[in-house]
C-alpha cells in the first residue's frame, strides 16, 4: 500500500473517531470537504521534482501548477539557480514559498510525506533516479528516453515488480493529430499498412565548444554526471546540449525519435513489440565537443512485412497503406490524407479506441496514481520507443544490418551489437 493510501486511510479512521468521540457538533473547514471546487486532503497527491531545468520548470512544473489536486513539496536540482527558480514559480502560484529544496534527489526519495516524484534531468540519470525512487515506495513520471536497452528493461522489471504507476514523460499521445493519424491506420482507413516514413529535427547544427571552464559555484558538478564518466565541466555539455554528447545520450534520434516513433508504433499495433531487421548509414559529429550521429538513413523492417525510415529535416511522419496515406508535416501539423474519405472518417463505436487522455501526460499519471491503472504512456511501451531508437544507434555505430529478436530483446548472433545494449556507471552508482 502507498505512503498516499496509508494518509487517506489515516483521515478516514481519525474522522470517525472524532465522530464517535464527540457530542457536540464541530465545524470542519470547507476545504476538507471539497467545497466551491477545493480538493480535500485525502485526494491531494504529494510531489517531489528532481531536474528543475529548462524543461522541468517551462513544461512539467507549469502543468503540475495547475493541477488542483497536486501538492509540490520539495523540488530538487544540482544547480542552485534552477532550484530558486523553481521555488519561486511556486511560490509566485501559491501565493507562498514554503517548499524545501536540496541539491541531492536521494532526500527527497526519503521522505515519507512524497507520494510522487516528477524526473526532468538529462537522460544518464532516467532509468536510475526512477528506478530507485520506485523502491523507495514512489510512484514516477520521468522524462524519455532511456540510456540503454538493458536500462530499460530493468526499468520495466522495478515497476512491474513493485506494483507502481509509471509514466514516461511525453504529450504525443494526448495530441489529437497523432492520436488520430494511430487510430485512422488501426482501423484500416489507408488498408493494409506498408510503409512509414519518419523525419526527425537535424541538430545540433553545430560541433559543441569543447572549451574546458571552472565549474560555477553553484553547480554540483560531481552530482550533475552520477553514473557518467567523469568530464570537465564545458558549457555547451551541460543543459539542453547534454544530448549531443555519447556519455549522457543518444543524440537527436533519442531525442525526437522518442516522439515520432512512439506515434509509428502505435498505429503499426507493434507499442510491446518492435522491428526485426535494422540497416543504414550515417555520420557523427567530429572536431568538437559533440559525438552523437549527424546524418543518418535508417530503415526497420517489421515481422508484419512492414517498413519504417528515419531521415533528418522538418520533423513529420507519413503512414502509407494499400489503399492509402496519412500524415502530418512539421510538429503538431495538421493532419492531411490521400483522400477526404480517410480524411474525415469516423471511428465508429465498436471499432479500435486508444486510449488518451487530452488533459496531458500530467494529468494521465495524476488521475492513474489514484486508479493504480496504467497511463497512456507506460513504461513498458516507454522502453520499446526508446529500443527502436537504440537500435538505429547501435546499427549506425557498427555500420551494419542487425537482426533482433523484439520477443527475447536480444540481437541474434551478434556479440558486438549486445555488448552495445548496456553501459557501465561510474562508481559509486548502480542498478544492483
Amino acid at each position: 500500500m502507498s505512503a498516499h493510501q496509508n494518509r487517506r486511510e489515516f483521515l478516514r479512521n481519525s474522522v470517525g473517531v472524532a465522530g464517535a468521540s464527540l457530542a457536540l457538533p464541530s465545524v470542519i473547514p470547507s476545504t476538507v470537504l471539497g467545497k466551491d471546487g477545493a480538493v480535500p486532503p485525502s485526494e491531494m497527491i504529494t510531489v517531489g521534482f528532481i531536474g528543475t531545468g529548462s524543461h522541468g520548470i517551462g513544461w512539467n512544473l507549469r502543468a503540475y501548477l495547475q493541477q488542483p489536486d497536486a501538492k509540490i513539496l520539495a523540488v530538487c536540482d544540482v544547480d542552485t539557480r534552477n532550484m530558486d527558480k523553481a521555488k519561486e514559480a511556486i511560490a509566485k502560484k501559491l501565493g507562498k514559498a514554503d517548499c524545501a529544496s536540496t541539491q541531492d534527489f536521494r532526500e527527497i526519495l526519503a521522505r515519507d510525506d512524497i507520494d510522487t516524484v516528477m524526473i526532468s534531468t538529462p537522460d544518464h540519470w532516467h532509468v536510475l533516479m526512477s528506478v530507485l525512487a520506485i523502491r523507495a515506495g514512489k510512484d514516477v513520471q520521468c522524462e524519455k528516453p532511456t540510456l540503454t536497452i538493458d536500462q530499460g528493461k530493468i526499468l520495466v522489471e522495478t515497476v512491474r515488480k513493485h506494483n507502481k504507476v509509471f509514466q514516461t514523460s511525453t504529450e504525443d499521445r494526448s495530441l489529437p493529430m497523432y492520436h488520430r493519424m494511430a487510430e485512422l491506420v488501426r482501423n484500416g482507413r489507408i488498408g493494409k499498412l506498408q510503409r512509414i516514413e519518419v523525419i526527425l529535427p537535424k541538430q545540433p547544427t553545430r560541433p559543441g565548444d569543447p572549451t574546458v571552464q571552472p565549474i560555477p559555484p553553484e553547480l554540483d558538478w560531481d552530482m550533475w554526471l552520477g553514473p557518467a564518466p567523469e568530464a570537465p565541466y564545458t558549457p555547451d555539455g551541460a543543459a539542453f546540449n547534454f544530448r549531443w554528447i555519447w556519455a549522457y545520450s543518444g543524440g537527436i534520434i533519442c531525442d525526437w525519435g522518442t516522439h515520432l516513433f512512439d506515434t509509428a508504433q502505435w498505429a503499426n499495433d507493434t507499442e510491446r513489440s518492435g522491428p526485426v531487421e535494422i540497416e543504414g548509414t550515417g555520420t557523427f559529429w567530429e572536431g568538437g565537443l559533440y559525438d552523437t550521429v549527424k546524418d543518418y538513413d535508417v530503415t526497420y523492417k517489421y515481422a508484419n512485412g512492414v517498413v519504417m525510415t528515419c531521415t533528418p529535416g522538418n520533423p513529420s511522419i507519413k503512414f502509407i497503406g494499400s489503399e492509402g496515406w496519412v500524415g502530418n508535416t512539421g510538429w503538431r501539423g495538421k493532419v492531411e490524407a490521400s483522400s477526404d474519405e480517410i480524411l474525415n472518417s469516423e471511428i465508429g463505436p465498436d471499432e479500435i479506441k486508444l486510449f488518451t487522455n487530452p488533459a496531458g501526460e500530467h494529468r494521465n499519471f495524476l488521475d492513474c496514481v489514484k486508479s493504480r491503472q496504467d497511463p497512456y504512456f507506460p513504461v513498458d511501451i516507454g522502453h520499446r520507443v526508446s529500443t527502436v531508437c537504440h537500435l538505429a544507434n547501435i546499427c549506425l555505430k557498427l555500420g551494419r544490418k542487425l537482426r533482433w529478436d523484439p520477443e527475447k530483446e536480444q540481437f541474434l548472433d551478434d556479440a558486438e551489437a549486445t555488448a552495445m545494449m548496456s553501459r557501465p556507471m561510474r562508481e559509486p552508482w548502480s542498478l544492483t
